[in-house]
């Protein structure tokens, strides 16, 4: 048989061209080279046009490969046949960048920096002023350029060649989505998606300090507690969470690769707050998914209990505190969220807008007629929201403005005062209404959904813990 040897000093490759008759043998990361393993030897390519097999080896094993196939050549063929690797099994490795094949490119990956504009990359990158603006033109419909954010990564592909001009300028706005952009002959922008993987998850647990706290020591992304905190807004006060309180959740993380890029939706939850059971069941009635307890009531009310979704409470409703800037006893007939400025500012309810306006004492305020019952309103904000007009309709969740400390205010809070027939009241102590149960025709559907999940929420216990099912790619 012949044996034919290529040796590059520097690099160390060999270049062996099997006989026709060899058998042949394909291991994963390693070849199996005259009846040892050696890890130390890896393919690195085959070209099928001359049938010669590529191995990178170590400097080391160099000579002795040499040795022993010149030896094996002038003796028993069996051992040669180890050797062998049948080129139809091979596949080379293509790189994909984004759906692009990117072996012929030059590949260059980084991330926006403070102040750095499109124009500035793709300059680096040898295009030119004229096609550059054709681009920002084209892109218009699909992405807005000037929305590019520092910290967010970016591909370009580049031509393999002297030019080294950028053929593809690939942006991630968030995790999972990229925009492309197509620089060659005739310019194309459109989006795509990164396969995401979803992990359906079962975690318990019993809170000691805060639900924040209690969630990230058995890696749950903050996320949910996030997404509990609105499914249970009507229920639970999250500023009152105590210590012993415990909560059962089933949800789905979502991956790209192996990095977490987020949570989907609560598939159900239970939440225990002062020793009262507070369980939640998705259910679709036709008009989206809602979440119910375990006899079809809603558990959206008709207000939310807290005009934030997070913050502190500073100050609560009271007949007799101390003023901290009029430096007097008088009543709070409010309370008051303390938060950063600029934190979102959300309508309790449905209702009109019949205020937005300033005042020496209240500072920037809103008020939202919700019926002729209900009427609330939310003092000291820094700016309003472009919903905040007077006659304006806002639903339940529009953030109407912004905490600030305008007016009588000794630091960054909103003052949430309550009416009710007129006359204030403490929010934190009424028995709000609810809103519509499951209705009767979706009955025995909801059963069947609540059941099912019930039994998987009842059966996990409340020690630290965290079950995991893979779920297809979507």
């Amino acid at each position: 048989m012949s044996v034919i040897f290529f040796s590059k000093l520097m690099n160390h490759e060999i270049f062996v061209q099997p006989s026709v008759n060899q058998q042949k043998t394909v291991y994963k990361n390693k070849v199996k080279f005259l009846g040892w393993e050696s890890k130390m030897a890896y393919l690195a390519l085959v070209n099928t046009s001359t049938n010669l097999l590529f191995f990178r080896v170590k400097p080391a094993l160099l000579v002795l490969g040499i040795f022993a196939l010149l030896f094996a050549s002038c003796g028993d063929e069996e051992l040669i046949a180890d050797v062998g690797i049948p080129v139809d099994t091979l596949q080379t490795k293509t790189s994909i960048h984004y759906g692009i094949v990117s072996d012929s490119f030059l590949v260059f990956q980084s991330s926006v920096k403070k102040n750095e504009l499109l124009s500035h990359i793709l300059l680096r990158h040898h295009i030119p002023y004229s096609e550059i603006d054709a681009l920002v033109k084209q892109a218009k419909d699909v992405f807005d350029v000037t929305q590019i954010r520092s910290g967010r990564n970016y591909t370009v592909l580049c031509k393999n060649d002297s030019t080294e001009k950028a053929q593809f300028f690939i942006y991630e706005p968030n995790a999972t989505d990229f925009i492309v952009c197509d620089l060659r002959n005739e310019m194309k922008v459109y989006r795509g998606e990164k396969e995401v993987t979803e992990v359906r998850r079962e975690v318990a647990g019993e809170i000691n300090s805060s639900l924040y706290e209690t969630l990230m020591d058995i890696d749950v992304s903050p996320a949910v507690a996030m997404k509990l905190s609105e499914i249970y807004a009507w229920s639970i006060d999250f500023y009152r969470i105590q210590k012993g309180d415990k909560f059962k959740v089933i949800f789905v993380d979502r991956y790209v690769e192996d990095t977490r890029v987020g949570v989907g939706d609560i598939q159900a939850a239970l939440f225990i707050h002062r020793n009262e059971e507070f369980y939640a069941f998705p259910f679709d009635q036709g008009q989206g998914s809602n979440y119910f307890d375990e006899n079809a009531k809603s558990l959206r009310k008709a207000f939310l209990k807290s005009p934030l979704k997070f913050g502190r409470i500073s100050s609560g409703y009271t007949m007799k505190r101390y003023h901290p800037v009029q430096k007097r006893m008088k009543a709070h007939l409010g309370t008051d969220y303390a938060a950063p400025t600029g934190t979102p500012i959300l309508s309790v309810g449905d209702g009109v807008v019949i205020e937005a306006k300033y005042s020496k004492f209240n500072g920037n305020y809103v008020k939202v007629k919700h019926n002729g019952t209900y009427t609330t309103q939310y003092l000291h904000m820094s700016k309003f929201s472009k919903s905040a007009k007077p006659g304006k309709y806002v639903k339940q969740g529009d953030v109407i403005g912004y905490v600030g400390s305008t007016g009588l205010a000794t630091g960054p809070h909103v003052c949430f005062r309550f009416w009710k027939n007129g006359k204030q009241v403490n929010h934190r102590t009424e028995k709000l209404p609810p809103s519509l149960p499951v209705d009767r025709k979706y009955l025995p559907q909801f059963e069947a959904v609540k059941d099912s999940l019930k039994k998987e929420l009842d059966v996990i216990p409340f020690e630290h813990n965290s079950k995991e099912v893979a779920l297809a790619g979507v």
